[in-house]
């Protein structure tokens, strides 16, 4: 059996998620603590008890997501399962941050500290109400490139998320992607739909963004990984520290190439992911693209407990 762990990207989140975890194993609690810690504020106290609005927001959302994914992992090695039982690890979007944390590529504080700086400046590179993203279902990939070309008319829109083989996701100027709504319909789309965001990522509205990220990458210590991890951008597996440093900069602003990403793992025989964090999103997504592929959430004791080892 050749495994793969991923780790979820932004809608994943809800409030209580991880607070089974943390009262179950001391570790993952710890992981709560340190990210508290990092921030200088209790995030715990939101993901546990506040408002799912105010959880949803980019910049909490994503330190709060790699906080549930590392506890979920930290469980994981209390039962005896190691990060280097995986052949690879990948994450959707900031869930790459997760997935280099749990490979010691990034300290925890670090990552909660580059997620809070990612999740602020990604809402801040552009006002709300000029961006858009939205969903293009049962397009393959290069129609929904074709739809997003024909919409741009001088804005910006961009294939930003290929996530399985029938759903692409676009996003760019809040005028082009409403045109791709339309356009994408009248190339077959089963269902083209806004999607509730506050700002258009991974597409070249996000420069601003990107910049930011340089910088803050720029300042912390990215190791090697203790498992390859299979990069967004680039869809195939990366341990050099330099190399995860620039990829990391150009994700900001590039598509993640999650379909690409789960062929390539299979390629390379892996036959079993684990979705370690909050909910199966991923885990949909993946049977779609590879379903000889077994998926596996891992977000609570109960899933742990049902894992086939």
């Amino acid at each position: 059996m050749s495994k793969a762990f991923v780790f979820p990207g932004q809608g994943a989140q809800s409030i209580g998620m991880g607070k089974a975890l943390a009262d179950a194993y001391p570790a993952a609690k710890a992981v709560f603590g340190e990210v508290d810690e990092a921030l200088g504020e209790k995030l715990s106290a939101l993901i546990w008890e506040g408002e799912q609005d105010t959880l949803t927001l980019t910049q909490n959302a994503q330190p709060a997501l790699m906080a549930t994914s590392l506890a979920a992992m930290r469980a994981l090695e209390a039962e005896g399962v190691a990060i280097t039982d995986a052949s690879f690890v990948a994450g959707h979007s900031l869930g790459e941050y997760s997935a280099l944390a749990a490979t010691g590529a990034l300290s925890i504080a670090d990552t909660a500290r580059l997620l809070r700086t990612r999740g602020t400046a990604m809402q801040e590179a552009v006002p709300v109400g000029v961006g858009a993203m939205a969903a293009l279902l049962g397009l393959d990939f290069e129609t929904a490139q074709e739809v997003a070309s024909e919409a741009a008319q001088g804005d910006v829109c961009q294939a930003a998320n290929d996530n399985d083989p029938s759903q692409v996701v676009v996003s760019g100027h809040l005028g082009a992607v409403e045109r791709a709504l339309v356009i994408a319909k009248e190339k077959g789309a089963k269902r083209a739909v806004l999607l509730p965001v506050s700002a258009p990522f991974h597409c070249a509205l996000m420069e601003p963004a990107a910049r930011v990220m340089a910088d803050a990458l720029g300042a912390v210590e990215i190791n090697t990984p203790a498992v390859p991890v299979v990069a967004n951008v680039r869809a195939d597996a990366v341990s050099d520290p330099a190399a995860i440093r620039t990829l990391l900069v150009e994700q900001v602003t590039g598509s993640v190439r999650w379909r690409e990403s789960v062929g390539f793992m299979a390629a390379q025989g892996v036959d079993t992911i684990w979705e370690v964090g909050a909910g199966k999103a991923l885990s949909g997504m993946i049977r779609r693209i590879a379903r000889e592929i077994a998926c596996s959430p891992v977000g609570t004791p109960e899933d742990i407990a049902k894992l086939e080892r």
